[in-house]
């Protein structure tokens, strides 16, 4: 039995990357140049290109082509760990930059969350985290000085916040959401996004000696990162 038309051009799209011919971000031949290289439909070669795109192989942008997709980024939201950990259990390399690390008073709605007197010393940071030099993702953390009263002074270019948390302050509980939001400008630029592409967004907040320890919001470009979890 012969393999249909579509399928020809799909191996020999997916040749071409696993050689290393196409790297990620790689524009791929158009319809029309696929379709008279295979002497097909561009019916048939715009199916082929469909599936590569429903399975993250491919990536369509209007109006500019097709391209090979960058590898989806893969985070567990069942165990709590630090992203250079998950960046290192894929053969990566992680850094980050600190962006801010001060103490500031909490307002009306930090209070409230993070279950502290009007105007109570909370420490925030805010960093950008890196895996092979790409950004995947910007961090904004409050964290209790109850339970982390050394946090403004650690260095957190060789040790990540998370990493320091567990170490001072045992997890005791978690709670989390995550949605799609789409960032601002300056957002977009910290994580090299695309003008249309949305972040992954996951709150977490924790406790640790019987009161919340941290809040933290997790942004990610959503082409480049996905959550997994299993139980």
């Amino acid at each position: 039995m012969s393999t249909p038309a579509y399928q020809e051009i799909k191996d020999f799209i997916l040749e071409r990357i696993h050689a290393g011919q196409w790297a990620e971000g790689d524009q791929v031949p158009s319809e029309n140049e696929l379709a008279r290289e295979f002497k097909v439909a561009r019916m048939t070669v715009n199916r082929a290109l469909r599936e590569l795109t429903a399975e993250q192989v491919l990536t369509r942008v209007q109006g500019a082509g097709t391209f090979v997709a960058r590898p989806k980024y893969e985070s567990t939201l069942v165990a709590i760990r630090s992203i250079s950990d998950e960046i290192a259990a894929r053969g990566h390399r992680h850094h980050a930059r600190v962006l801010d690390l001060v103490t500031m008073k909490a307002d009306d709605a930090l209070a409230e969350e993070m279950q502290v007197p009007l105007h109570a010393t909370i420490f925030r940071s805010t960093m950008l985290h890196y895996e092979n030099d790409e950004p995947v993702q910007f961090e904004e953390r409050w964290v209790n000085p109850a339970v982390a009263a050394d946090y403004v002074a650690q260095d957190f270019s060789t040790i990540t916040p998370n990493q320091y948390l567990m170490r001072v302050a045992p997890l005791q509980r978690v709670e989390y959401r995550i949605e799609a939001a789409a960032p601002e400008c300056a957002m977009r630029d910290l994580l090299a996004m695309g003008d249309a592409e949305p972040c992954l967004v996951l709150h977490r907040r924790t406790w640790s000696q019987g009161v919340v320890a941290s809040i933290a919001n997790l942004w990610h470009p959503g082409s480049r990162y996905r959550f997994t979890g299993h139980f």
